[in-house]
């Protein structure tokens, strides 16, 4: 019996980190992480905002988008192969060892919009040697004339303790991103500022 019930969760255990979410008090935001794949995890989390698919487009292509919800200052170059520059440091700039820098390897007008960091020193080493694999892909819903469901799935991370923790800072970081982008959108003032 107890070989059976070891079998059974062994067999079952990348199912339930499946189900695992993390929400905020607003319960706005999903966030799912998927390691049923042996190797790999996704990080996938989902929202619902009130305002048109426009105006959602426009926070993630464009700098005033960018610098009203995301980060103190953003330089984009927004096409195919282009990029997107941030800092979070209000006295810092464009260049520094502080930008992040994003690249943009494609997109679908107001659909989906594919990004890979450029990791910097500031990254965990460990994360480093898998750069070429991790990718945030974003897709863009237009629910109704108000309302856009907005999906991001961070792929390429490992199924290993390291990333499994690391896990827990994006999700973290990544909601309140979220929530200073519903914020923004719909009162025109984000929840934090950079």
């Amino acid at each position: 019996m107890k070989k059976v019930l070891y079998t059974l969760l062994f067999l079952y255990f990348p199912f339930v980190l499946v189900a695992q979410t993390t929400g905020n008090t607003e319960n706005r935001i999903t966030s799912v992480i998927d390691s049923s794949k042996v190797d790999n995890m996704v990080l996938k989390q989902s929202f619902i905002v009130n305002v048109a698919l426009d105006s959602v487009w426009n926070a993630y292509t464009t700098k005033k988008g960018w610098e009203s919800w995301a980060t103190a200052i953003a330089e984009i170059d927004f096409k195919n192969n282009g990029i997107i520059k941030t800092n979070y440091n209000k006295a810092g700039k464009i260049g520094d060892e502080s930008t992040i820098t994003l690249h943009i390897l494609n997109y679908i007008p107001k659909r989906m919009l594919t990004l890979q960091a450029e990791l910097t020193k500031n990254f965990p080493e460990f994360m480093k040697a898998d750069e070429k694999d991790l990718y945030n892909v974003i897709l863009f819903e237009e629910v109704s004339s108000t309302k856009t469901k907005v999906t991001s799935y961070g792929i390429g991370y490992k199924n290993n303790e390291k990333y499994m923790s690391l896990m827990k800072f994006f999700i973290q970081g990544n909601e309140q991103s979220y929530l200073n982008l519903m914020s923004y959108l719909e009162t025109g003032e984000p929840s934090a500022k950079y």
